[in-house]
């Protein structure tokens, strides 16, 4: 899909703060309300807008700890990958989960309450998995840069 100047402006601005009303991003890109909303809705329905959310803060709801885990796998095989699929899928303190090259076959994004409760879903869950050769972590000490939004200028 092609997108033009206004779709760059309207993308933008929901990146920065998916609350507002159309009138408000009407109003912000220079357009009239029908026009924006008719936009909107295209980007949605080609999937450029994927969903709108909230995001938080996870030291507020006491996840404390932000952890990326580098995974090997011992085997390849139509099982092992179905497993692992199923405990990320089915894990809630995994957050993102790419298919790596080099070294590792994936990295998870992993939050968690404390270094125990990372202790227990690595020890507890994710190595007692049938084919993991071994998971390999680094914990975030500090951020800084953490952002959502797409760089559109270059786009």
């Amino acid at each position: 899909m092609e997108l033009d100047r206004l779709d760059k402006k309207i993308l933008t601005l929901l990146q920065q703060d998916a609350c507002l009303t159309n009138s408000e991003l009407a109003e912000r890109v220079g357009l009239s309300p029908s026009p924006c909303w008719r936009r909107v809705k295209r980007l949605q329905e080609a999937g450029v807008i994927r969903s709108r959310v909230t995001l938080l803060d996870p030291a507020s709801v006491g996840l404390n700890v932000l952890a990326y885990a580098l995974v090997s796998l011992e085997h390849h095989n139509q099982e092992t990958l179905h497993t692992f699929a199923r405990f990320v899928e089915e894990t809630p303190q995994i957050l993102e989960c790419c298919s790596m090259s080099g070294s590792y076959d994936y990295l998870l994004k992993v939050v968690s309450r404390s270094m125990d409760d990372y202790e227990l879903l690595l020890s507890g869950q994710l190595l007692k998995l049938a084919g993991i050769r071994s998971v390999n972590t680094s914990f975030v000490l500090s951020r800084q840069k953490g952002t959502t939004a797409l760089p559109l200028d270059g786009v």
